[in-house]
């Protein structure tokens, strides 16, 4: 049954990185991202697509990478943010369903935190994801979306300290001085070393993974870097 969850939720995550895309690409443009007379077409030519045009990785695939109306390439960021997404989804299934029953899972006791605990870490995911590729394409974060990361990390912290591993005062402490400490970089280096809105992110890590694993993400962060 856990096969099938995580299968599940891959094909789901999938679908939601094909909504994600599309926030990517209209957010801040003035192009409504949910709403009739917004449906998806080729950059290229206009194209209205079609709903076979939009399944999530197969499209793209059976496509080769090309519109079917004027052949014009397709940008990998769409599988690659769908298939990003159902993966991540799917590893967030198992690590928290493994080894518990559906019935434990969704039972009326269990529901409020293992199957709640899930909801929230996709909505925090698909924020990451979302951060992440606007920030490769524009070199910016936005505000709102940093900041509802931020507030749903803190609330994450609130509602699941057990699960999370660390309390709310630990959670609040490591965000500020993460954000003190990247907001300091900014300010002696005039924006030089890393831009304002690293420091507003960090603040969502810190609330979100706490102390020790906020460090530990942040230091790896630094090595990729």
């Amino acid at each position: 049954m856990i096969n099938f969850l995580i299968v599940s939720t891959f094909l789901f995550g999938a679908l939601i990185g094909s909504f994600l895309n599309v926030v990517i690409l209209r957010y801040g443009t003035g192009k409504k991202i949910l709403g009739i007379g917004e449906r998806s077409m080729c950059f290229s030519c206009s194209k209205t697509l079609e709903w076979y045009e939009l399944i999530p990785v197969f499209s793209f695939l059976y496509q080769r990478g090309r519109c079917r109306g004027c052949k014009s390439k397709i940008s990998w960021q769409y599988p690659l943010v769908e298939f990003t997404t159902g993966l991540l989804f799917a590893a967030v299934a198992w690590k928290n369903f493994s080894g518990v029953s559906l019935e434990e899972a969704f039972g009326a006791s269990n529901f409020s935190t293992t199957a709640i605990l899930t909801l929230f870490q996709f909505v925090i995911w698909s924020i990451l994801i979302v951060i992440t590729v606007y920030d490769i394409r524009h070199k910016i974060i936005p505000d709102f979306l940093v900041f509802m990361f931020a507030g749903l990390s803190l609330i994450a912290s609130i509602f699941f300290p057990e699960v999370l591993g660390h309390t709310v005062t630990s959670a609040i402490v490591a965000g500020i001085a993460f954000f003190a400490f990247f907001g300091g970089l900014w300010l002696v280096s005039g924006g030089r070393w890393l831009g304002f809105g690293d420091a507003k992110l960090v603040l969502g890590v810190g609330f979100l993974l706490g102390p020790i694993q906020g460090l530990s993400a942040l230091v790896l962060s630094f090595w990729i870097g």
